[in-house]
């Protein structure tokens, strides 16, 4: 997986961030982002440390290149860790979306479509705008939204991965108050590579409906997770 090594420097888990290979990166905020703070919270709570060289570690460092240089890299010849000619992602089992619509919405307006109608909506991302996606997550997670690898079903060229995303609802989301507390969910996702390792297309499945509305009061235990099938649950 050497596109998902090379050009690591100034960040443990992450390549393509710093050094040489980026000196000519666009970057959209004007600077390379500071991944400190979520990366201290990565390293208080994940639950594994995997091996260096393991597929697991060289699998999580492309996780978090690749989500690093989608939001944060406005050229394609920029994203290392993708194919920008082939790229497309869906998210449980809806319509692919290319690399342009992706980078024109942003991420999080990406990974959160879905079909509810707009009154049941807890967050519309076709209301939503790169940046005030962005922000909305921000400002509900200063720390940071950390995210790991928690199990490899198989290696390239289609690499499932079960993964874990969390973070503390330290401030408002929209119009909802900050509890405080933990706010988690746990997803598959495949990364169709390339013979470079540079990633192809994705598919995300976790079930939405509760995670976001983890954001309406404190996640009781072990509700966050959600159950049953990610896939046939509401999208």
């Amino acid at each position: 997986m050497a596109a998902a090594e090379a050009g690591g420097g100034g960040d443990k888990y992450r390549s393509f961030l710093h050094g040489e290979s980026e000196k000519n990166t666009v970057w959209r905020l004007g600077a390379p982002p500071n991944y400190d703070v979520v990366n201290k919270l990565f390293e208080d709570e994940r639950t594994h440390v995997w091996p260096d060289g393991s597929l697991e570690e060289k699998v999580q460092r492309l996780l978090k290149s690749w989500e690093m240089e989608l939001v944060h890299k406005v050229r394609p010849e920029d994203q290392k860790t993708v194919n920008s000619e082939k790229y497309c992602a869906s998210t449980n089992g809806m319509k692919p979306l290319s690399r342009a619509e992706v980078m024109a919405i942003g991420g999080y307006n990406a990974f959160l479509r879905t079909k509810l109608p707009p009154e049941h909506r807890i967050y519309d991302p076709d209301k939503e705008t790169l940046e005030s996606g962005m922000a909305t997550f921000l400002t509900a997670f200063p720390r940071g939204f950390a995210i790991e690898v928690l199990d490899v079903y198989s290696g390239p060229p289609k690499i499932a991965f079960k993964f874990r995303h969390w973070g503390y609802m330290e401030g408002p989301f929209k119009d909802y108050p900050p509890h405080g507390q933990r706010v988690e969910f746990f997803g598959v996702c495949i990364f169709h590579v390339d013979e470079e390792m540079k990633v192809e297309k994705t598919e995300y499945f976790y079930e939405r409906g509760n995670f976001l509305a983890s954001f309406l009061s404190a996640p009781a235990a072990g509700a966050a997770s959600g159950s049953g099938c990610p896939v046939m649950q509401g999208n």
